[in-house]
Parts: C-alpha cells; sequence; structure tokens
C-alpha cells in the first residue's frame, strides 16, 4: 500500500482529480492533502478567524467530495474549487452578516486602541469591510486579474476596482499608523 500513496503523491494533479471523481478515497485524501493548506489561508484570510476558516474548509471539501464527480474536466480542478471557496465564504457571509450588502462606506473606522494592537497583515485585512476584503484577497493574494475576479464575485468591473482600489489603500494606512506607533 505505501507505493500506492506515492503514486498518488506523485501523480498529476488532473489524473488524480479523475480518481476521485470515480469514488476513489485515497485520490480524494491525496486531493485534500494538496489544497487544505490553500484553502484554510484564502479562508482565514477572508474571515480573520482560524476556527471558523476551520469549519469552512471542512464544509468546502465536504462539498468538493459530493460535486467532483460533474467537474467535467479536470485539470481544471484549482478553479473549480478558487470558485467553491469563493460561493461558499459569499453565502456564509450573506447568511451571517445582514449589513453584507450595505454601503461599505458605513463603516466605523478602527479606533487608535485598534491600531495599537500588534497588527499585522491578516489583522489588518479583517479590519477592511467584508466585500473589499474579499476582492483585495483575491487580487493581491490570488494573484486573479479584475475580469478573474468580476467572474467570481459576480460584480460590476467598476465596483471590483473600487474595492480593490479603496481596500489597497485602506490597507496602507493601517498599516503605516502601525508602523509609525511601532
Amino acid at each position: 500500500m505505501p507505493a500506492t500513496r506515492n503514486y498518488y503523491a506523485e501523480g498529476p494533479e488532473a489524473l488524480i482529480v479523475s480518481l476521485a471523481a470515480k469514488g476513489d478515497r485515497d485520490a480524494f485524501t491525496e486531493l485534500l492533502r494538496r489544497r487544505q493548506s490553500w484553502l484554510r489561508n484564502f479562508m482565514r484570510r477572508c474571515c480573520g478567524d482560524e476556527v471558523l476558516a476551520d469549519d469552512l474548509s471542512q464544509q468546502l471539501f465536504l462539498q468538493v467530495w459530493r460535486k467532483i464527480r460533474q467537474l467535467r474536466e479536470p485539470e481544471k480542478f484549482g478553479s473549480w474549487l478558487q470558485r467553491m471557496a469563493v460561493n461558499l465564504w459569499l453565502q456564509h457571509q450573506r447568511k451571517n452578516d445582514p449589513l453584507w450588502n450595505a454601503e461599505d462606506e458605513a463603516n466605523v473606522p478602527p479606533s487608535q486602541q485598534d491600531l495599537a494592537v500588534a497588527m499585522d497583515l491578516d489583522k489588518a485585512l479583517a479590519m477592511l469591510p467584508g466585500r473589499e476584503r474579499l476582492c483585495v484577497i483575491l487580487s493581491y493574494h490570488e494573484r486573479l486579474s479584475h475580469g478573474e475576479i468580476v467572474a467570481l464575485v459576480d460584480m460590476q468591473p467598476g465596483t471590483v476596482k473600487s474595492h480593490i482600489h479603496r481596500g489597497s489603500r485602506r490597507l496602507q494606512e493601517l498599516l503605516s499608523a502601525y508602523g509609525a506607533s511601532a
């Protein structure tokens, strides 16, 4: 059996996806091993909460296991998984944040005490309004183009650009204020 596991670990992802789509649990376990770190980091950046990020990641992998048979192009597994992750995050936000669709400008700026907390990029990201945070993460962390983000989050191109611009500017303000107080 160890030789089989080495085969999975060394096999191309499209082949592993094809095997998982046919119900091969070992292949799916290999996909989980390969992608869990990325997914947990993505969710953590979106929500700023490690426990919630782990919960959402587990939910997503359960969805992937149930839906992987529907994936027609195994070589597109990464983008398919990314779309599912974004959709799960958006569903979570809509369900749990009644102000998710409210104007982001209505958010109250963080207090000086918040800025005095030992801040890093993830904490600064967590201070951004939800839609801005998601667009910034997809742009800078996931390195997606504006067009790819538009397709993933179902927003207008101008809205995506505005969110990225405002979010980036806000991050600069937050991080520069942190640097000045350190």
